[in-house]
């Protein structure tokens, strides 16, 4: 400030304050690979805090996400890695812990099983998982008190963790005990543990091609299975494949595809597709000439649809409706009902349903396919046919639902599937001639080539 002059006759002007300026430092880019793991993390609080399920978190987050590609599928591979192996990730980490952790954590125990699942089961380098682990627990506000706990117990789990591992039970640890239990119930003891060790590894990508299988299973470097799905080695992002953008084959899974080929020739049949949504029955329909119509329940799902089936060049009529109460008027001369289910067939693609399904969640469902059953049955022409399918593993979602329709609605009988069609072997066949199939089965020359989901389907005829 100037001192004032008193020599001066004019009042002096006050000097306008300059505020001082605060120049912000612009903020240091996050570490190369940070994103993905944030991202990842921010998945797992959403799966195992909040209860969605992990297609749903990946939809929402990625959803106006500036991560790359590459970045994306990381932290989905994180996420589901952790899903996969939470029980194992879960016994080492506690293991290692001397006291419990503080209940104000912030996202502490996501940021751990993700570092976790990076240096046991991903080969990441211990330097990149554990560095960036601990950047994570910094920028978190409450998880930013334990960096020197992350920084040291991942370090410990870097040197100690993998023989820690091998002495476990790694079945007993990641199957929750109910379900192992009701798969020992079903279908024995020895076959339960097989079931659950196929279900806890990384499925294959499956293809249904419109045509010539051989000739892209040749471009694409896979093979053709015998139930006629081209079969790769799951990694990169599939719209990067060839024959993806020019609509020649959608993603499937082997026995996903089964059902539909058991109606044979569709060609010019009338076929109605009820919870048709994702599609790829309705494109195998549409492919294979058939007039279909497919039915859903949700508009969202109807949408993803019609653009699956317009980048297959297919075409099909969609109709949003209730699929256990949908009366049209009229009948079809196939009725293709894939039920809603839980899904306990396909953990291998889907593994939050080890962390999010419940032992009562089957016969709440059950009730629901018995609804959607009952109605089907009136959308058969007579002389037509009923399949009945589910990708779960559990018996009242299965067989049990055909024994109860059979046993009141007398106008169907079984027309029983024989070994050897369409590549199904005959241990996929019950007594009754219905499709079982399991996770075990299809073993491949390699782990990461071998298996299929757990499907069940029954092929009925009216008679009546």
């Amino acid at each position: 400030m100037v001192k004032e002059d008193a020599s001066s006759s004019h009042k002096p002007h006050k000097p306008r304050r300059v505020p001082p300026q605060h120049h912000k430092l612009p903020r240091a880019a996050p570490p190369a690979g940070l994103p993905a793991r944030e991202a990842a993390v921010r998945l797992l609080v959403a799966v195992l805090s909040e209860g969605h399920s992990l297609d749903a978190a990946v939809a929402k987050e990625f959803q106006q996400s500036a991560l790359e590609p590459r970045d994306r599928a990381l932290a989905r591979l994180i996420a589901a890695t952790v899903l996969r192996r939470l029980g194992e990730l879960e016994f080492v980490l506690n293991s290692y812990l001397e006291r419990p952790l503080p209940k104000r954590q912030g996202a502490l125990w996501q940021i751990l099983l993700s570092g976790a699942a990076q240096l046991l089961f991903l080969e990441t380098p211990p330097h990149a998982a554990v560095g960036l682990a601990v950047e994570q627990a910094r920028r978190d506000r409450h998880a930013a008190h334990y960096d020197k706990l992350v920084n040291a117990l991942l370090r410990r789990l870097a040197r100690e963790g993998a023989a820690a591992l091998q002495a476990s039970d790694a079945v007993a640890l990641n199957i929750p005990a109910w379900l192992l239990q009701r798969w020992g119930e079903a279908y024995g003891a020895e076959a339960a543990r097989h079931i659950a060790a196929a279900s806890l590894a990384e499925a294959p990508l499956d293809i249904s091609v419109k045509e010539a299988p051989e000739a892209w299973a040749a471009r694409l470097g896979g093979a053709v299975l015998p139930t006629g799905s081209v079969r790769l080695a799951a990694g990169g992002r599939i719209e990067d494949l060839p024959g993806y953008a020019e609509g020649v084959w959608w993603v499937q899974d082997a026995a996903a595809a089964l059902p539909v080929r058991l109606l044979g020739p569709v060609a010019g049949k009338s076929v109605v597709d009820l919870c048709a949504a994702p599609g790829g029955k309705t494109a195998q329909l549409a492919a294979a000439g058939a007039d279909v119509t497919a039915v859903d329940l949700s508009g969202a799902r109807l949408k993803r649809l019609a653009a699956n089936l317009e980048r297959l060049h297919l075409a099909a009529q969609l109709v949003e409706a209730d699929a256990a109460t949908w009366s049209p008027g009229r009948t079809f001369d196939a009725v293709l009902l894939d039920a809603p289910c839980t899904a306990t067939g396909t953990i291998r693609r889907h593994p939050d349903i080890l962390r999010l399904k419940r032992p009562d969640d089957a016969a709440a469902l059950a009730d629901i396919q018995s609804r959607l059953l009952d109605n089907a049955a009136g959308l058969v022409a007579p002389g037509g046919t009923l399949l009945y399918c589910t990708c779960s593993l559990e018996p009242e979602e299965g067989a049990r639902q055909i024994e109860r329709f059979l046993a009141h609605d007398r106008r169907f009988a079984r027309s029983p599937i024989a070994a050897g069609v369409c590549g199904i072997a005959a241990e996929w066949l019950t007594p009754h001639g219905e499709l079982r199939t399991l996770p075990c089965h299809l073993p491949g020359e390699r782990p990461e080539l071998s298996g299929m989901d757990g499907f069940y389907a029954a092929r009925l005829t009216r008679i009546g």
